[in-house]
């Protein structure tokens, strides 16, 4: 008897483990990724032109850059009403992802919106 108690009591405990476990939608987790990717993007591009409308040359522009990433950062947290687990597998997932593309599209964008106000 006390071995068939113990093997329910371990099957409610599983159970209970089981349910414990996050699930994720691959659709929805990808959904939510290329969200991510094109608002950092759009971030980047219009912080570019306003970097480069301002004039910002050097590190300061790059410095802008890394303010206009943090903000997006903490405004795309606060659209999950600080709750990430339930739409990304890691906090890492908003902070980092697209950075890098991000920069890029940022100093494109800086330096034709610096050429076009401060050059031409």
């Amino acid at each position: 008897m006390t071995g068939h108690s113990d093997s329910s009591s371990s099957e409610k405990k599983s159970n209970e483990e089981m349910n414990d476990v996050p699930v994720f939608s691959a659709e929805n987790m990808q959904n939510n990724m290329k969200v991510i990717y094109y608002s950092r993007t759009f971030m980047s591009i219009i912080g570019g032109v306003i970097a480069g409308i301002l004039g910002f040359t050097g590190f300061m522009g790059f410095v802008f850059y890394f303010l206009v990433m943090t903000i997006t950062s903490i405004g795309l947290i606060a659209k999950a009403k600080f709750s990430v687990h339930l739409y990304v597998d890691s906090w890492n997932r908003i902070i980092l992802d697209g950075f890098m593309g991000g920069l890029m599209s940022f100093v494109l964008f800086w330096t034709f919106a610096y050429d076009i106000v401060h050059i031409f």
